[in-house]
């Protein structure tokens, strides 16, 4: 019998709701590249931040996950209804045997959006598709191997990487893991200045409480704030699942930069996550033309990959390419902005831009 929460879709392709279905995560550790992402943890905090509908399309045979795609269904006004594979997430890999076939349980996805009324649907991964998967847009991976010894790894860093962590020591910088609601609120002061900085709106503060609620209250994830004279001045979310870690949010003081608070901060997560047994540390996506944040990433020793996004129309029957994103006006238009109006900005813009 089907578990209360699943609904038929198929003969062998159930859509179910990890938020409700008690033995979830327990279910994903029989693959070893899932990840916090696919945890019903991270669907909470997307549900419950912006009223997304979790639609896991899985394959469980005698109690065991055999394939997966997860996916939020986004109802929006000004961007439609469409499915995302998922929302505000670098990436969130297929989960498949080597009895499945990615195109095949796509297809059931996209049998599902049809009779949904998505205008579209997008896949995120870093795995390999069939050559008819034609990408929207493409993005830079970055994955560091925990398995070495810290010595290996310290030396496995670029010589300006280990110099920045040496001048962050010598100027007396301290680093802490917190995960309280106090921290929270610094990281998210942090935060706000750093997107303001980007040219861009903050996430609504009510999101970083669910990610406090399902996943640093968990122990699925740290926070690190870096300190300068008795001053945070740069801050890091880390979450992690099954062995796998994922740097998902930094921010920094501008004007504090020169200390190089945040080669510490990743250097001491390095530490840490090395010394528990973790086994791969994910730095996240990278547009290609953000040559800053690359130049940052390719200092860590990692190994390099690319991210790619598929998004399948409806209405043209096809996958298509996304219009490159265009920073300029609006850019400047946010930043002008003061920190309140682009608070609000956050809160109701985020929604529909998943």
């Amino acid at each position: 019998m089907c578990h209360p929460q699943m609904r038929r879709m198929c003969a062998d392709i159930q859509i179910i709701d990890p938020t409700n279905y008690a033995s979830w995560n327990e279910l994903l550790l029989a693959f070893s590249d899932c990840s916090i992402f696919h945890t019903s943890n991270w669907a909470s905090v997307l549900a419950e931040s912006y009223r997304y509908a979790p639609l896991y399309f899985a394959e469980i045979q005698n109690s065991k996950l055999v394939s997966l795609v997860p996916c939020m269904g986004v109802s929006s006004i000004l961007t439609g209804r469409r499915g995302v594979s998922l929302p505000f997430t670098d990436y969130c890999d297929p989960l498949l045997s080597e009895s499945n076939l990615p195109e095949d349980l796509m297809g059931r996805v996209i049998e599902y959006g049809k009779e949904a009324g998505w205008r579209s649907i997008e896949l995120r991964t870093g795995k390999t598709v069939p050559s008819e998967f034609m990408p929207s847009s493409f993005f830079y991976g970055h994955a560091i191997d925990l398995s070495k010894a810290e010595e290996e790894l310290f030396q496995g860093l670029r010589a300006s990487t280990q110099r920045n962590i040496r001048k962050a020591v010598r100027e007396g910088v301290e680093v802490s893991f917190d995960n309280s609601l106090d921290s929270l609120k610094e990281f998210y002061r942090l935060n706000c200045g750093t997107r303001k900085d980007h040219g861009l709106p903050p996430q609504p503060y009510a999101f970083f409480r669910k990610v406090h609620e399902h996943i640093l209250s968990k122990n699925l994830g740290h926070l690190m704030l870096a300190s300068h004279n008795g001053i945070n001045i740069a801050g890091a979310l880390f979450f992690h699942f099954g062995g796998q870690i994922v740097y998902k949010y930094g921010a920094s003081d501008k004007a504090r930069q020169d200390i190089r608070a945040n080669n510490l901060i990743m250097w001491k997560a390095i530490q840490w996550y090395c010394l528990n047994g973790h086994k791969s540390l994910s730095l996240g996506r990278t547009e290609p033309e953000n040559l800053g944040l690359l130049q940052f990433k390719r200092g860590w020793g990692a190994a390099e990959y690319m991210i790619n996004y598929y998004k399948y129309d409806f209405k043209k029957s096809v996958f298509v390419k996304d219009a490159p994103m265009i920073s300029g006006f609006h850019n400047k238009v946010f930043r002008t902005l003061p920190m309140p109006a682009l608070k609000l900005a956050g809160s109701l813009l985020y929604r529909h831009m998943g």
